[in-house]
């Protein structure tokens, strides 16, 4: 997996849960954490669930978006949408739903 992979030279994967795409993460969070804690066995960063759309689009995915535009209209089209940031904390590539985490 990419975090076992890349964890020792810094690389931190950060997951926040979102339920706007077709209503696909209803589940409240202590059992998603439970789920990829258990049946996964992932190990990183798991953070509260978050809107990445609209009016109420968490200030982290603003600042994302507003760093790496995808599109005229610069949402996030779907599940498992990527950003790559620096050391530094600079967002510099921004990867659609359907590009594998390798």
């Amino acid at each position: 997996m990419l975090h076992q992979k890349f964890s020792e030279r810094g690389l931190r994967i950060l997951a926040f849960p979102c339920n706007q795409f077709g209503a696909q993460e209803p589940w409240e969070e202590s059992i998603i954490k439970h789920y990829l804690r258990n049946s996964l066995d992932v190990e990183f960063d798991l953070f509260s669930k978050v809107h990445v759309n609209g009016q109420s689009s968490h200030p982290f995915f603003k600042f994302l978006k507003s760093k790496l535009r995808d599109s005229k209209f610069n949402f996030i089209k779907w599940n498992f949408g990527k950003f790559l940031i620096d050391r530094r904390g600079v967002p510099r590539k921004r990867y659609g739903s359907i590009t594998p985490p390798l």
